[in-house]
This record gives structure tokens, sequence and C-alpha cells, in this order.
């Protein structure tokens, strides 16, 4: 019947933060492979520009984890992988096309967003071997601590996470380039300076965790921080 207003229908959104979790999981990882191009010295401290956020994509991760369980954050890191892999072909097609007459930025936007494949490469089997473990190994601990020691579980996790995407990376990445005692001091300080983020923001992480699981209605327990 003509006149006659009908309702308009849209769809509900689930009270689960878990899609904004992965949001700025996926996020924080696009900025910080950007920023990993450039290489930084701190005097004789070698690292790169990655080293700002990425430790965060290990925090984040591990709230994943903690609340969503080894399957939810895998769907995380997978997905981050692939909008990885989309930026790095996106990045690509851009710099391989002709640029327009009056700009003159070619070869600046080359240098920093026309990504080496040896940087691609590691950056993205760092980043996958790294994640993949650090969510396995929270999972693993969790199952045989319970609720307590949350600590411990994000500590370890993250120790042998970032040891293992630290010297992945690395290894692909810079190895023959930057040679002998300069490369173990850039994989060691790498690997520390990440760890040291991890403990520095273990109460933020705690009290994140602590709000996300009393935030999920499916998280069925009363102690949710040990």
């Amino acid at each position: 019947m003509s006149g006659v207003s009908r309702p308009v229908h849209f769809a509900t959104t689930s009270r689960s933060v878990y899609p904004t979790l992965v949001g700025v999981f996926v996020g924080l990882l696009l900025i910080s492979n950007i920023g990993a191009v450039k290489l930084i010295a701190f005097g004789p401290i070698i690292t790169d520009g990655g080293a700002f956020l990425f430790p965060l994509v290990y925090v984040v991760g591990d709230v994943l984890s903690e609340v969503y369980g080894f399957r939810a954050a895998r769907r995380a890191i997978l997905l981050g992988f692939a909008m990885s892999l989309l930026a790095v072909v996106t990045f690509w097609l851009v710099q391989i096309s002709p640029p327009a007459e009056a700009w003159g930025n070619q070869e600046s936007f080359e240098a920093v967003l026309g990504f080496l494949p040896r940087i691609v490469l590691a950056s993205l089997a760092g980043y996958l071997v790294g994640q993949l473990l650090n969510s396995y190994v929270l999972v693993w601990i969790k199952e045989r601590t319970q609720e307590k020691a949350l600590w411990l579980r994000l500590l370890g996790s993250t120790a042998i996470g970032e040891l293992a995407d630290t010297v992945v990376f690395c290894t692909i990445a810079f190895f023959g380039i930057i040679t002998g005692t300069e490369f173990l001091v850039y994989v060691a300080v790498g690997f520390a300076y990440k760890v040291l983020v991890e403990v520095i923001l273990l109460p933020v992480t705690y009290l994140v965790i602590d709000a996300v699981k009393r935030r999920e209605p499916s998280y069925a327990t009363s102690d949710v921080l040990p």
C-alpha cells in the first residue's frame, strides 16, 4: 500500500569486543611493517622503525589468546598476514604504475615503500612464526595453570614468540648485510627491547585482559585475574 512507511532493517552487531581487538591488532601490524623499512641507530645500537609499535602487536595478541583461545587468535594472525600481503602487493602495483608527469616523487616513494623482496619475506615469515608460537605457548601454559600465573604465560609466550620472530626476521632480512658482532647485537637488542616493553606494559595488559574478560558474557569464570 502506497504511503505506508516501512521499517528500515539493519543487522545487529555482536556485543563481543573481539572484532575491535582484531582491528587494532591488524592496524598495529601494518603500521609497524611500514616503519620497519627504516633502520635506526641509537649510538652503537641498531634497530628498525617497527620497534615503536611492533611490541604492542604481541600485547594485543596476548589478549586475544588469553581471552578467546588459540583458534580465535590464529584467525586474527592469519588475517593480519593476509592484510600485510595485500599491502605489499598494493604498494608494489602503485610503485610500478607510471607516475603522473607533474608528480616528481617516484624515487622517494620507491625508497620508502618500494619494499625489497628480502625485507617482505623476512617480515611476513617472522611475524607468522612468532605470533603463532606466542599464541600456542600462551594457551598451552594456560591449560596447565588455569586462571593462575597470568604473568608466567604472558612473559613466557612473549619470550618464545619474540625470540623466534626476531631471529627469523633478522636472519632473512639482514644476514650478510649486518655482519659479525653487529648482527648479533642487532638480534639481541631487538629481542631484549621487545620483551622489555612487554614487562613494562604488564600492568596495562593485566587491566585490559581483566576488562575484556568482564566484558565478554561468554567468558565462563569469576576469577578473571589471578
